[in-house]
Formats: structure tokens, sequence, C-alpha cells
């Protein structure tokens, strides 16, 4: 740490305001995300989630240097619904979920996600989950009732603190299927532990089951970040009660502070046909899957869509957002395969930019300085013409770098939000199979062919050929592909 280091500025859930954010260790920053439970596909709001932690993790290595920052994204791999697919399924659940923790691992990199430091598994930690609840029940917080554990949210006199809930106006703090209100002493009152369900247990003091949901995050975060870490990350509709439950067990088992910092991202909504924007949920019925929109999407398009409002604010979903997206990425794309910022120079993120990224992320303001290096760029470039041309009056030659620089900036600059990650030329060819990079071969053969042909004046030889390089052009352009010849014949694909 240096005079010089950046500062970074967090809107904190817990404290409702924006703070300078200060780690405990420097050398150690600790970050943690609640994870997918891994029974199904994902949705574009998880994927919202994953990419907001994964800038701010960008952004803390950019700051305190990649070896410092320690970043924990867990797996929620036992859960009623997991417990009920595997039994609907006819299979063992390790099936359900090592499946669907593929998938959401290969969803999340395909978007521009780096892997967490650390990936803890539930079904690992479940001996931590023990020792903590054993831990409550010793310092009178948890109970024992009718096989179950639940945790006394009375004996917790800062309960709400980070939801504003009070336990006047709470209406129950369970999970579906997570007991019932008779069992408990308080409505508000959460389940630690559970009994065995078809089959699924481990043994415990307080005899053999399942863990509760919450406390599985807490002992997944202790054991792999300590017992208090410096932000703690999740969407807004974990805030209550899943975050008010893991603050609650974790702070009186081990008289800490859980998090210092807690972020939270709003939820995304779609417009539907009248007009009317709704949310997007599993309830309503209306989510897109991350999983269904890589088959039409680039990963970097939907990343890029997912940054374009502020994390704390509602992002309006649709595929407007996506095409926008799209055109916006390659008019970057081409702007720096023009520019040839020179990938293996050291670039420097702008610093006007680089600000705006640091008051708590917002990457909305980011993404609109974009436009800013676009002019620089091309301003660079008409000006390193100008001395190019004026040495050529004077007979001497010039190399200029005003332009590759500005470019390099712009490049390092995206890079901090996990954009730009691509060569141009991979950019606007990747993705095209192998039969359309031989039509494309095809289509310089059969104009070579005709050119010849009209040479030796055979106008049927000419005809047929174009007939045929035509036919390969406009096949390749109806499925979005589209040929661009260079002076030397040799014809390239790209994505329209």
């Amino acid at each position: 740490m240096t005079d010089n280091t950046p500062t970074l500025t967090l809107y904190n859930s817990l404290t409702r305001k924006k703070e300078v954010f200060t780690p405990q260790d420097p050398t150690r920053v600790t970050m943690y995300n609640c994870g997918p439970t891994v029974y199904s596909y994902a949705h574009i709001g998880n994927a919202r989630a994953a990419v907001v932690a994964d800038v701010l993790f960008r952004v803390l290595r950019h700051i305190y240097g990649e070896d410092h920052v320690v970043y924990a994204r867990n797996i929620t791999d036992v859960d009623d619904k997991i417990i009920a697919a595997a039994k609907d399924q006819g299979v063992d659940i390790k099936e359900i979920t090592e499946k669907y923790a593929r998938i959401y691992n290969e969803d999340l990199a395909a978007i521009g996600c780096l892997p967490p430091t650390y990936q803890p598994k539930a079904t690992d930690n479940i001996g931590g989950m023990i020792a903590i609840i054993e831990k409550l029940i010793a310092d009178d917080y948890a109970y024992v009732s009718d096989g179950h554990v639940f945790f006394d949210v009375s004996k917790f006199d800062d309960y709400g603190k980070l939801s504003g809930n009070t336990l006047e106006n709470l209406r129950g703090g369970d999970r579906v299927g997570e007991g019932e209100v008779a069992r408990k002493k308080n409505a508000a009152d959460f389940v630690l532990w559970k009994p065995e369900l078809d089959g699924v247990g481990w043994d415990a003091p307080f005899g053999k089951g399942r863990p509760g949901w919450h406390i599985e995050c807490s002992a997944m975060a202790k054991e792999t970040l300590g017992e208090t870490i410096d932000i703690h990350c999740g969407g807004v509709d974990l805030k209550f009660p899943h975050h008010e439950n893991e603050i609650a067990q974790s702070e009186c088992a081990h008289g800490k502070t859980m998090a210092n910092y807690w972020a939270h991202n709003e939820f995304l909504s779609l417009t539907r046909p009248d007009g009317y924007q709704q949310k997007m949920s599993k309830s309503a019925g209306n989510v897109t899957l991350i999983h269904d929109l890589l088959k039409d999407w680039h990963g970097e398009v939907i990343r890029l869509a997912l940054l374009k409002a502020h994390y704390r604010s509602e992002l309006v979903w649709s595929e407007d957002l996506l095409r926008e997206s799209k055109e916006q990425l390659d008019g970057w794309y081409r702007l720096i395969e023009a520019a040839d910022p020179h990938p293996n120079r050291v670039a420097q993120i702008d610093k006007n930019y680089l600000n705006k990224i640091l008051d708590d992320i917002n990457t909305a303001e980011g993404i609109g300085f974009f436009s800013k290096f676009r002019q620089y760029i091309n301003f660079s470039r008409q000006n390193d013409y100008k001395i190019k041309e004026q040495y050529k009056v004077e007979g001497m030659t010039k190399v200029t770098h005003h332009e590759e620089t500005r470019a390099a900036e712009f490049v390092a600059s995206a890079n901090l939000l996990g954009l730009l990650q691509k060569d141009p030329e991979e950019w606007f060819s990747g993705g095209i199979s192998d039969t359309d990079h031989a039509l494309a071969a095809e289509y310089d053969t059969v104009r070579a062919e005709a050119v010849a042909a009209k040479k030796f004046g055979d106008k049927a030889a000419m005809g047929a050929a174009f007939s045929r390089s035509d036919a390969i052009r406009d096949d390749l352009k109806s499925r979005g592909l589209v040929l661009e010849t260079g002076a030397d014949g040799v014809s390239v694909l790209r994505k329209a």
C-alpha cells in the first residue's frame, strides 16, 4: 500500500451509506459471494450477481494485486429441491449437483467471469456446520425441537440490522420446507438443522439430518476466509432472510462481525408486450437462462448488457439491449483492430475512467466513458497522419504511436470490466464452423475461375462461376456471416 493506492468507495448495505473501502489486511483482502443451488440451469439474474462480484474482484485485484485478493463463491449441493429432483429422476444427488455445478461454471466462464479463489461445496463442510450449531446450542442461541434445530432470533439484539426488519413485523424467516411454526418458539426463528430426508443425512449430536440453507454459507465463509470477512456480495433478494440469518448465527457463534461491507445488486426486470415491466423471477415463470442465451449471443455481449446499469439500479432486460451491446462491441473491436494497440505493450488504465469505476463500481458511467476513447483514438490517428505526411514532404520517415497508445489504454480499461478480452480477428471470426471457412475458400476459387473464364471469353463458364460465388455469399449472409475479400483475393469470414 502506498500513497498512490487508488481509493475504492462502496455502498455498504449494512450502514446504508457509501464508504471508503478499507480492508482488514491489504495483503489478504477477502470477499464472499453466494453461489447457486445446483439442481437446474442458472438464469440471467444469477448471472448479474456473478458478474457484479467478478467486476469487484477484478477491481480489488487491480488495487491490491492479484495474489492479495481471496474470493470465495460457494456451491449449495444439498437442498430439499436437489433431493426432490434426484428422487424424481431416480439418481443419486451427486449426479444432479455435479452436472449443474459444471454447467454453471461453464456458463460463467463464457460470460467472462474469473474463477474464484475458492469454490467450497456445502457437502464438504458439514462438519463445520455441525460445530457452529453445537456452539449456538451450548450458548443458548439455538434449541432442539422435534428433530430440528432452530436459531432463537429473540436472543440476538441486532437481528434485522441489515434488512431493517424487526421482530415485530417479521412474518417468518423460513425457506420453503424448513419446518412448521408449531416447532418454533418464535415465528421468525429459522432452522439450522433438519431430519434426514429420503436417506440424505449426516450424523450429528442433535440427530441425523441435513443442514438448513443459511448455516451453509456461514460455515463455508469461515472455512475459506475467516470469521470476519471484508466484503459479502449477493443479490438484493438474499438480504432477507438469508444474509440476515448468516449475520445472526455467525456473530453469535464467533463473537465477531461477520462482514464489514455488504454489497447487494438489484433485480432484473422484463418489459412485457403490454409495456409493463415485470421483475424476473422463477415464481413469475419469466426467467431467461444463461445457457439458452449463449446459444444465440456471445458471452461478452451478455456481459456488457449486464453492466450497462449501475449494480444498485434495476436493469431492464431485452433483446434490444443485447443487440445494442453487440453493435457497441463490434464498433470497439473495429476501432482497436484499426489502431493496432500492440498488446505486448504495458498499458495504463485511463485515470478519469478508473475514478468512475472506483466510485461504487459505477460500470454504467465507465462504459459511457468509452465514447471518449473513440474520440481520443481518432484524434491521435489524425495527428499521427499529419506528422507522417509532414515528414514525407521533408523526405524523412516518422513512426508515431499516439493512436496505438490510446488504443492500448482503451483495451486495458475495458479489460478491468472483463470486456475486449478477444483479439479483434478472433472476435469477428470466432465460432464460425470449418464448413463455413471451406465455403469462403470455395468462394475465392470460383471467383478466380470466373475471372479466368472472362479473360478467355468463356461466357458460360464465367456465368456459372459467378452464379456459384453469389450463391455462397447469399447463403453465408442468410446465416449472419459476411465475406470480406482483401487485395490479395483471399476472403475472410466475419459475423455480421
